[in-house]
C-alpha cells in the first residue's frame, strides 16, 4: 500500500502551528480536485488519507452515487474505510484531493473549521498545472472557499449548491460549493448525495461512471 503522509511536515509541526500531514493526491488524469480546509487532528483518523474521520460522510457520498452503496468503502467491523479501494477508485475516477492550507493553528482544540487559523495559504495555481485535464475545484466548508477565493481572485463568495468560473490564469475550471460531508452540517444524507451527484454529472457530462448510472 502506498503511503500517504508527509512525514516531514508531521515533524515539523511543533509550537501550535502544523503542517499539513498529508502528500497532494493528485492523478495525471484528474478532473475533479477536492480543497477541504485541513485535516482533523490525527486522533480522530481512521486512516492515512483524505476524509480520514470515520463519522464523515465523504465515502459514503461517493460510495452511494457511484455504486449504488454508502458502505461500499466502509468497513463496518472495524470502523474504518478502505483505503486501497478509496485510492484506485480515485485514480481510475481521476479525483484529486489536498487542501487549501499548508499550515494551520488550532484556536480549539476541536475539528471545526471555524477554529483554524491560516498561516500559511496552499499555492493553488501550482496545484492546477499539475492537473492538465482538471475542470472543477470543489469546496465545501466557509473556510476552504474564502482561502481558496483570495488565492484565486475570485470576489464574489459562491453560495452552497453554486458554481462560479476561476479567472485567469485558471480559466476554463469552476468552483463548485457543495455541502458539507460533515455531520454537523444540517441537511439530510440524500439531500447530500443529490448535490454531489448534480456536481459529477455536469463535470463527466454523460460518460458512465463506476457502476451506477449518475
Amino acid at each position: 500500500m502506498d503511503n500517504y503522509l508527509n512525514t516531514e511536515n508531521i515533524l515539523r509541526s511543533t509550537d501550535g502551528i502544523e503542517y499539513h500531514p498529508l502528500r497532494p493526491f493528485l492523478p495525471e488524469n484528474a478532473r475533479v480536485l477536492f480543497l477541504g480546509s485541513f485535516p482533523p487532528q490525527r486522533k480522530r483518523w481512521c486512516m492515512d488519507f483524505y476524509y480520514p474521520n470515520f463519522i464523515n460522510d465523504h465515502w459514503r457520498i461517493e460510495g452511494q452515487i457511484f455504486f449504488g452503496d454508502k458502505e461500499h468503502f466502509v468497513d463496518t467491523d472495524n470502523k474504518r474505510f478502505k483505503i486501497k479501494e478509496i485510492t484506485a477508485f480515485c485514480r481510475e475516477q481521476g479525483l484529486a484531493f489536498f487542501d487549501t492550507s499548508i499550515a494551520i493553528r488550532r484556536l480549539q482544540d476541536n475539528a471545526s473549521d471555524k477554529f483554524l487559523e491560516v498561516v500559511e495559504p496552499t499555492d493553488i495555481l501550482a496545484l492546477i498545472s499539475r492537473l492538465p485535464q482538471l475542470r472543477a475545484i470543489v469546496t465545501t466548508g466557509e473556510k476552504a472557499t474564502v482561502t481558496l477565493c483570495g488565492s484565486l481572485g475570485i470576489t464574489v463568495i459562491p453560495k452552497v449548491n453554486t458554481s462560479v468560473a476561476i479567472p485567469s490564469p485558471a480559466a476554463g475550471i469552476l468552483l463548485y460549493r457543495l455541502p458539507s460531508s460533515s455531520r454537523a452540517y444540517p441537511l439530510s444524507f440524500d439531500k447530500k448525495v443529490e448535490s454531489y451527484r448534480k456536481m459529477f454529472c455536469e463535470i463527466f457530462q454523460s460518460q458512465r461512471l463506476g457502476v451506477t448510472t449518475l
